[in-house]
């Protein structure tokens, strides 16, 4: 079982599974990540086997300063003043790679771009001790809830892995927005904890939807998944079911509900964010068969807390991944 170690004494022991080419699970912004050497074939053969994750699925490449990000991806200038406004934080940004980036092929999944991002706090010094950039997609098995605590993690992936990190609760709790620049034009690929508003404020423009296959992690149709069903939008809650609430109003048939979980009673997208996986790993845990969600705002945040909530309530007959 993997040791639970806190992050004031876990520095240490990280790098040196991570110097090792093993795999460690550490808290960031956004969710916990399964860190590896990004540069390493072995390592990131070790992320994929311990999340289960299809090879076609690309990982993030996490990086320490702009000076380890730009020897890795080649920014044009609104890349540059996307990762100046939101870095570090919960900002993806996909460009092409650097001919000597020196990235394990397996992390790009075959792709000559690159997805770049800089966390806050322990990840950030992990990665300065280490001197290379880690690859870190959520750690969790591939397709279902993303971990957002330690204990999370440690009960999902405990068995494959040998070190934890907690650093207590993540702030955002949900995966970052990953945006891709092309021809001038910024491209939304995944929403996440940065609303696209926020994005438009910086640089002027409305980013663009849709993605032209698996261009970023975190894409595949099935994913973030329970093993409950999800019905969303409810108006009514059906007998057996849990309910995922969201707002100071409840939906008809309230009673039903074998628990209830508010998101953000107060209908606060960014603590709805916050809440999001933790509140779907507790639901999944009553023992009912679907989970019901009240209708969520697409405004801000609520994009992404749709597309998290889209994905897991996705047909479960796919290829899942993240």
């Amino acid at each position: 079982m993997a040791e639970i170690l806190p992050a004031n004494k876990a520095l240490e022991p990280a790098l040196a599974l991570l110097r090792a080419g093993e795999v460690v699970a550490i808290p960031t912004e956004t969710v916990y990540g399964l860190a590896g050497d990004a540069t390493s074939g072995e390592a990131v053969a070790r992320i994929y086997e311990a999340k289960g994750r299809p090879r076609f699925n690309p990982l993030i490449a996490h990086v320490s300063d702009m000076a380890m990000a730009k020897r890795i991806g080649r920014f044009d200038p609104l890349s540059r003043r996307l990762a100046q406004a939101f870095w570090p934080g919960p900002l993806t940004l996909v460009m092409p790679m650097q001919p000597d980036a020196g990235i394990h092929p397996l992390a790009t999944a075959g792709l000559d771009t690159i997805a770049l991002r800089m966390p806050r706090g322990f990840g950030a010094k992990l990665i300065a001790a280490l001197g290379r950039p880690l690859a870190a997609p959520s750690a969790n098995t591939s397709g279902r809830i993303s971990g957002t605590t330690a204990q999370a993690v440690a009960a999902d992936l405990g068995q494959r892995i040998r070190l934890v990190v907690d650093d207590g609760a993540t702030p955002v709790g949900l995966e970052s927005t990953i945006v891709k620049v092309e021809d001038g034009r910024v491209r939304l690929l995944r929403p996440g904890g940065i609303a696209a508003d926020e994005i438009e404020a910086v640089v002027g423009q409305r980013p663009e939807r849709g993605a032209k296959g698996i261009e970023a992690p975190g894409m595949m149709m099935s994913h973030y998944a329970p093993k409950a069903g999800m019905r969303l939008g409810v108006e009514r809650v059906l007998p057996g079911e849990a309910l995922l609430a969201f707002g100071p109003q409840r939906v008809a048939n309230e009673q039903n509900a074998v628990a209830v979980l508010n998101l953000s009673p107060a209908g606060d997208l960014r603590e709805a964010a916050a809440n999001l996986f933790s509140f779907m790993h507790e639901l999944d845990r009553s023992g009912a068969a679907a989970i019901a969600v009240e209708p969520v705002p697409m405004t801000g945040l609520g994009e992404a807390i749709n597309d998290r909530l889209a994905r897991a309530a996705a047909p479960r007959d796919v290829v899942n991944g993240d």
